[in-house]
């Protein structure tokens, strides 16, 4: 069964429907009971998340994930030492921006601070990163805004 069929019986069953015939079901079904209903509420909601993490994961090129090969690694050093942008050499390797430059960072070629990519897939992004704390410094500061807030 596919997954689009299934969504539509378990919204049926949800809206008190026989998925088959469409008609409405008798009140005294099981499907009255609120555990019941809210399983199948569930049901769908990993259903519809499912699909859209496929959705997602269709957008994305094709090697995301994958391990970086000796032979890949030396292909990207070539082109970027030839002068090709990081986002057409993520072209031509199948991969995210991000994982260009996270490898170019990892390979010495160039810096965090060069880096356009910050904590998402892709994009480019016009503002500085945030500098980064250590946890126990955001706990601090949270707890002394909770004190001035309640002197």
């Amino acid at each position: 069964m596919q997954q689009a069929r299934a969504r539509q019986i378990l919204q049926s069953l949800i809206q008190g429907l026989d998925p088959v015939t469409g008609q409405e079901l008798p009140h005294e079904t099981v499907l009255q009971h609120a555990d019941v209903l809210r399983a199948l509420l569930a049901g769908l909601s990993a259903l519809e998340q499912t699909a859209a993490r496929a959705q997602r994961r269709a957008q994305l090129p094709d090697k995301v994930g994958q391990a970086w090969t000796t032979e890949e690694e030396a292909r990207l050093v070539a082109a970027f030492k030839k002068g090709d942008s990081p986002v057409a050499i993520a072209r031509q390797h199948g991969r995210t921006l991000r994982a260009i430059e996270a490898r170019l960072e990892k390979l010495g070629l160039i810096t965090a601070e060069e880096r356009t990519t910050r904590g998402g897939f892709t994009g480019v992004t016009d503002t500085p990163p945030r500098p980064r704390m250590a946890r126990g410094a955001i706990l601090g500061r949270k707890r002394q805004q909770r004190r001035s807030r309640h002197p």
